[in-house]
C-alpha cells in the first residue's frame, strides 16, 4: 500500500508554532529530513531485549545497587559465565583452569540465576568447550532444568573457539585442549554436545560459534582445510543447532568510524542468513542470530559519549535486521590502560558499563558502580521500546543523524534520533506515513554529553526538533485525536541478494583483536595479560602464575587477571 508522508510544515507545526519551532537563519545548518513509515514493520523487539555480559570473576554483580541499575536499564538477558573464561570454567565445582586460582564464592551458577531473576532477565549460558566435555555440559542442563527447574533455554558451545590457534600459526587467545583444533573437529564436537544436552532436555537451544563476516579469521583457510570456519562448521552441525553466534567489535580509527559501523550490520546479517539457509534447509527461518558480545573496543571510545551513541544504534540495527540476542560487553570490566580524552571528555578505556573503581596511569575511575555514558546509552532504549513492540521503517536524509522508530502497544509511536556530530546541533524535520501525530509539544527523553541521567521534557514538536551535539533524543508521540494511531504494519520486503562483507582497514572481528590491535587478516598474538579488575589497585603490582590465571597483589588487594580478556570481570 502506498503511504502518504505528512510533511513537516503541515498541520502539526502550524498548530504548535512557537513551541520548539525552528527559526531558520542565513547561516543555519541544512535541516535533516527524517521519514518514518509506521505502516511497514521490521519485526518485533525480541524478548531478550538489551542483553549484557556478566563474568564469574565479578564479585559485585549481585550487589543491590548493581541489580537495580541493570533492571532500570531494561536489561532482559544476561550472559554467563564470561568471555574466554567460559572455556576454562567448570560450573559444578565453580573453578577455572586447574582449580587453584581464586574465584569469588558469590558468583557461582545458582547465585547468577538469583541475580537474573532479580533483574528480570533471561539467561544465556556458554558451555565449556575449551576444557570441558559434552557430559559436563549435559550435567549442567540436568542440574539447571531438571533438578532446579530454572528452564535455561539458550546454550552456546564455547566462546570464540576459532581463536584457539588453528589460524595464525598456533597463536590464539582461546583455550582449546582438543588435539585437533580445526573447524571440522569443532563441528563434530558441536554435534556431540547438542546430542548429549538435548537428551536431557529436548527444549534447549544450542548455538554454534561462527566467525563474524568481515572480521578475522572469516574466510581464512589453514593448511589442511578444505573450507573456511563457517562453511565447515555448518556443513557438519547445521542440523544440530538452533542459533548461530557472532561477536560484533567493528572498532574504528576515529569515533566517526565507530558511529558509522552500524550501517554494515545489514550486509553482515545477510551473509549469515545465506550461510544458515545453505546448511539448515527448511529449518533456516527458525535458526536465530545471536550477537553475544559487542562494544566499542578497537576505537577511541569505550566509556565516553561516542560509545554511548553507538550502543542503542547497534542494538536497534541488529534487532531490525532480525537478530534475537544482542549482549553488551560488559557489566564491570576494569582496565590497566590510562584514561584518554575523547572530544573533551575522559574515556576510561574500560569495557564495563559501570565503573570498576580502578586506577591506571596515576588516574582513578569514578567510585565503583558509577554508570559510564555507555550505561545511559543502553538505558535510553527504555524510552524507545519494550519487548514485543513493533519496529517500523525509518530513514534519515543525512548520515550525521540516525533514526529508529517503534510502534508501541498503546498505539503511540516512539522515534529515537541520534546526533553524531560532537560539535554541532542538528535541525531535523520529520514526516510520517501510517501515523498522524497529535499537535503540540511532545514528550522527549534525552541523553546528552556530560549528563548523568536521562532527561524527560516537553520539547519541540512531532515534526521539528533541534538535537544537541552528541545526543540521543527519543520522541514519544501520541496519535492525533480521532485517528487510529497507525496502520497495521506490513512486513518490509526481504532482500534476496547477498552483499559480500568486505573487511575495512582497522576492522576487528573479536574483542581480543581489538585489545591487541591485530589487523584483519593477520594472526592475533596470544595475550597473557589483561586489565586490572578490582577496586583500589595501585600501580605497584606483583605477578605470579596460579591455576592458569595471573594473580596480582596490588595495594593489598588480590586481583585475578584473565589470559585474554582485559579485566577480571570479563573472565
Amino acid at each position: 500500500m502506498r503511504r502518504r508522508f505528512v510533511a513537516g510544515a503541515v498541520a502539526v507545526l502550524a498548530a504548535s508554532a512557537g513551541v520548539g519551532a525552528l527559526a531558520p537563519s542565513a547561516d543555519a545548518a541544512p535541516t535533516v529530513g527524517i521519514k518514518v513509515d509506521a505502516g511497514t514493520s521490521l519485526g518485533t523487539v525480541p524478548s531478550s531485549g538489551a542483553g549484557l555480559n556478566l563474568g564469574f570473576g565479578d564479585e559485585h554483580m549481585g550487589d543491590a545497587k548493581v541489580t537495580s541499575l541493570m533492571k532500570a536499564a531494561g536489561v532482559r538477558q544476561l550472559r554467563y559465565p564470561g568471555g574466554s573464561g567460559a572455556d576454562e570454567y567448570h560450573w559444578k565445582t565453580h573453578t577455572s583452569g586447574d582449580g587453584k586460582g581464586w574465584i569469588p564464592s558469590n558468583t557461582n551458577f545458582d547465585r547468577f540465576m538469583t541475580i537474573a531473576k532479580k533483574v528480570g532477565a533471561q539467561p544465556i549460558l556458554t558451555a565449556n568447550y575449551g576444557s570441558g566435555t559434552p557430559q559436563e555440559a549435559a550435567d549442567w542442563v540436568k542440574y539447571s532444568n531438571v533438578d532446579k527447574g530454572y528452564g535455561v533455554k539458550y546454550w552456546e558451545i564455547g566462546n570464540e573457539v576459532y581463536g584457539n590457534g588453528h589460524y595464525g600459526n598456533g597463536k590464539g587467545w582461546e583455550r582449546d585442549d582438543h588435539a585437533d583444533k580445526s573447524p571440522k573437529e569443532y563441528g563434530k564436537n558441536l554435534v556431540a554436545y547438542s546430542k548429549a544436552m538435548k537428551a536431557v532436555d529436548p527444549t534447549v537451544k544450542i548455538g554454534a560459534v561462527l566467525t563474524t563476516p568481515g572480521g578475522w579469521p572469516d574466510k581464512e583457510k589453514a593448511p589442511g582445510d578444505t573450507a573456511d570456519w563457517n562453511n565447515t562448521v555448518l556443513s557438519i552441525a547445521g542440523s544440530s543447532i538452533d542459533f548461530v553466534i557472532v561477536h560484533w567489535y567493528p572498532g574504528g580509527k576515529t569515533t566517526a568510524d565507530l558511529l558509522n559501523t552500524p550501517s554494515k550490520i545489514a550486509a553482515t546479517t545477510s551473509e549469515l542468513r545465506s550461510l544458515v539457509a545453505k546448511y539448515t534447509g527448511s529449518r533456516a527461518a527458525s535458526v536465530e542470530i545471536a550477537v553475544t558480545e559487542t562494544d566499542g573496543v578497537g576505537s577511541p571510545a569505550l566509556t565516553s559519549q561516542a560509545a554511548a551513541l553507538f550502543a542503542p544504534d547497534t542494538y536497534m540495527t541488529w534487532f531490525e535486521q532480525g537478530a534475537t540476542h544482542v549482549d553488551w560487553w560488559n557489566l564491570h570490566n576494569g582496565t590497566d590502560q590510562a584514561p584518554t580524552t575523547v572530544h573533551g571528555e575522559t574515556d576510561y578505556q574500560d569495557g564495563g558499563i559501570l565503573s570498576a573503581g580502578t586506577c591506571a596511569g596515576g588516574k582513578c575511575q569514578p567510585r565503583r558502580d558509577t554508570p559510564f555514558p555507555t550505561y545511559w546509552g543502553i538505558r535510553s532504549l527504555t524510552a524507545l521500546a519494550k519487548p514485543g513492540d513493533t519496529m517500523v521503517k525509518s530513514s534519515s536524509g543525512n548520515s550525521s543523524v540516525t533514526v529508529h522508530a517503534v510502534r508501541n502497544s498503546t498505539g503511540g509511536l516512539n522515534v529515537m534520533l541520534t546526533n553524531k556530530s560532537p560539535q554541532n546541533a542538528a535541525q531535523v524535520s520529520l514526516s510520517y506515513a501510517g501515523f498522524t501525530p497529535a499537535a503540540g509539544a511532545v514528550t522527549t527523553v534525552s541523553y546528552g554529553k556530560g549528563d548523568t541521567a536521562l532527561t524527560t521534557a516537553k520539547r519541540g514538536t512531532a515534526v521539528a526538533q533541534t538535537l544537541p551535539p552528541y545526543s540521543i533524543t527519543t520522541l514519544q508521540l501520541k496519535p492525533r485525536s480521532g485517528t487510529a494511531g497507525a496502520d497495521k504494519p506490513t512486513p518490509a520486503p526481504t532482500p534476496t541478494a547477498v552483499t559480500p562483507v568486505v573487511s575495512a582497514p582497522g576492522t576487528t572481528g573479536t574483542r581480543a583483536q581489538g585489545e591487541v590491535g591485530a589487523p584483519v587478516g593477520q594472526s592475533t598474538p596470544s595475550s597473557t595479560s589483561g586489565d586490572l579488575a578490582s577496586t583500589g589497585a595501585s600501580s605497584a603490582a606483583t605477578y605470579s602464575a596460579l591455576g592458569g590465571l595471573l594473580v596480582i597483589a596490588a595495594g593489598g588487594v588480590l586481583v585475578l587477571r584473565g589470559r585474554r580478556r582485559r579485566g577480571l570481570h570479563g573472565k
